[in-house]
Protein backbone atom coordinates (compact mmCIF):
# COMPACT_ATOMS: atom_id res chain seq x y z
CA UNK A 1 0.00 0.00 0.00
CA UNK A 2 0.91 3.66 0.01
CA UNK A 3 3.04 4.97 2.85
CA UNK A 4 0.52 7.69 3.66
CA UNK A 5 -2.23 6.96 6.16
CA UNK A 6 -4.47 9.74 4.90
CA UNK A 7 -7.95 8.44 4.04
CA UNK A 8 -8.08 10.43 0.81
CA UNK A 9 -4.90 8.80 -0.51
CA UNK A 10 -6.01 5.33 0.65
CA UNK A 11 -9.32 5.73 -1.24
CA UNK A 12 -7.49 6.92 -4.34
CA UNK A 13 -5.26 3.85 -4.19
CA UNK A 14 -8.32 1.58 -4.42
CA UNK A 15 -9.63 3.48 -7.46
CA UNK A 16 -6.37 3.46 -9.44
CA UNK A 17 -4.92 0.14 -8.23
CA UNK A 18 -3.64 -2.34 -10.82
CA UNK A 19 -5.48 -5.65 -11.21
CA UNK A 20 -2.76 -7.50 -9.26
CA UNK A 21 -3.50 -5.37 -6.17
CA UNK A 22 -7.27 -5.58 -6.71
CA UNK A 23 -7.11 -9.38 -6.61
CA UNK A 24 -5.38 -9.16 -3.21
CA UNK A 25 -8.23 -6.95 -2.00
CA UNK A 26 -10.73 -9.67 -3.01
CA UNK A 27 -9.57 -12.14 -0.33
CA UNK A 28 -12.05 -13.15 2.38
CA UNK A 29 -11.67 -15.02 5.65
CA UNK A 30 -12.19 -18.77 5.75
CA UNK A 31 -14.50 -20.17 8.45
CA UNK A 32 -12.96 -22.05 11.39
CA UNK A 33 -14.63 -25.33 10.35
CA UNK A 34 -13.31 -25.11 6.80
CA UNK A 35 -9.85 -24.09 8.02
CA UNK A 36 -9.75 -27.17 10.28
CA UNK A 37 -10.78 -29.33 7.32
CA UNK A 38 -7.97 -27.81 5.23
CA UNK A 39 -5.37 -28.60 7.94
CA UNK A 40 -5.12 -25.07 9.32
CA UNK A 41 -4.34 -23.24 6.11
CA UNK A 42 -5.10 -20.70 4.75
CA UNK A 43 -6.70 -17.93 6.81
CA UNK A 44 -8.00 -16.00 3.80
CA UNK A 45 -8.40 -16.90 0.13
CA UNK A 46 -9.52 -15.29 -3.09
CA UNK A 47 -13.30 -15.37 -3.52
CA UNK A 48 -14.52 -17.30 -6.56
CA UNK A 49 -17.84 -17.79 -8.27
CA UNK A 50 -19.65 -20.75 -6.72
CA UNK A 51 -18.26 -20.42 -3.18
CA UNK A 52 -20.77 -20.72 -0.34
CA UNK A 53 -20.40 -17.65 1.87
CA UNK A 54 -21.91 -16.04 4.95
CA UNK A 55 -22.35 -12.28 5.31
CA UNK A 56 -20.88 -11.14 8.63
CA UNK A 57 -21.63 -7.38 8.64
CA UNK A 58 -24.42 -5.11 7.46
CA UNK A 59 -28.10 -5.23 6.63
CA UNK A 60 -27.95 -8.84 5.39
CA UNK A 61 -25.93 -10.15 8.34
CA UNK A 62 -26.00 -13.97 8.82
CA UNK A 63 -27.35 -14.54 5.29
CA UNK A 64 -25.82 -17.61 3.65
CA UNK A 65 -25.68 -17.90 -0.11
CA UNK A 66 -23.70 -18.82 -3.19
CA UNK A 67 -21.44 -16.32 -4.98
CA UNK A 68 -23.04 -15.39 -8.32
CA UNK A 69 -20.21 -13.12 -9.44
CA UNK A 70 -16.88 -11.91 -8.08
CA UNK A 71 -16.19 -8.55 -9.73
CA UNK A 72 -12.43 -7.99 -9.46
CA UNK A 73 -12.51 -4.61 -11.20
CA UNK A 74 -14.99 -3.07 -8.71
CA UNK A 75 -13.81 -5.19 -5.73
CA UNK A 76 -17.38 -6.37 -5.02
CA UNK A 77 -19.12 -9.72 -4.63
CA UNK A 78 -22.68 -10.56 -5.70
CA UNK A 79 -24.53 -13.25 -3.70
CA UNK A 80 -27.74 -15.07 -4.59
CA UNK A 81 -30.75 -13.85 -2.65
CA UNK A 82 -29.27 -10.41 -1.93
CA UNK A 83 -30.94 -7.86 -4.18
CA UNK A 84 -31.54 -4.13 -4.31
CA UNK A 85 -34.38 -2.32 -6.09
CA UNK A 86 -33.38 0.44 -8.51
CA UNK A 87 -35.33 3.61 -9.34
CA UNK A 88 -37.34 1.89 -12.07
CA UNK A 89 -38.43 -0.82 -9.63
CA UNK A 90 -36.34 -3.62 -11.10
CA UNK A 91 -34.37 -5.83 -8.74
CA UNK A 92 -30.69 -6.52 -9.33
CA UNK A 93 -27.95 -8.19 -7.24
CA UNK A 94 -26.57 -5.97 -4.48
CA UNK A 95 -22.79 -5.46 -4.29
CA UNK A 96 -21.13 -6.69 -1.08
CA UNK A 97 -17.59 -5.91 0.05
CA UNK A 98 -15.35 -8.99 0.41
CA UNK A 99 -14.22 -7.79 3.84
CA UNK A 100 -17.78 -8.43 5.13
CA UNK A 101 -17.86 -12.05 3.98
CA UNK A 102 -16.71 -15.38 5.41
CA UNK A 103 -16.19 -18.40 3.14
CA UNK A 104 -18.01 -21.52 4.38
CA UNK A 105 -17.51 -23.91 1.45
CA UNK A 106 -15.70 -23.86 -1.84
CA UNK A 107 -13.87 -25.81 -4.49
CA UNK A 108 -10.51 -26.15 -2.73
CA UNK A 109 -8.59 -28.21 -5.24
CA UNK A 110 -4.81 -28.50 -5.24
CA UNK A 111 -4.41 -25.64 -7.72
CA UNK A 112 -6.30 -23.24 -5.43
CA UNK A 113 -4.24 -24.20 -2.37
CA UNK A 114 -0.91 -24.51 -4.22
CA UNK A 115 0.27 -21.03 -3.28
CA UNK A 116 -0.18 -21.79 0.44
CA UNK A 117 1.99 -24.93 0.51
CA UNK A 118 5.09 -23.28 2.01
CA UNK A 119 3.24 -20.96 4.39
CA UNK A 120 2.17 -21.97 7.90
Amino acid sequence: MIESGKPRKQRKLRYVAPMSMRKNMMHAHVSKELRAKLAGRPRAVLIRKGDKVKIMVGKHKKHIGKVLEADYSDIKVYIEGITVRNAKGAEKPAPISPSNIEILEGDFTKDRLKKFEGKK
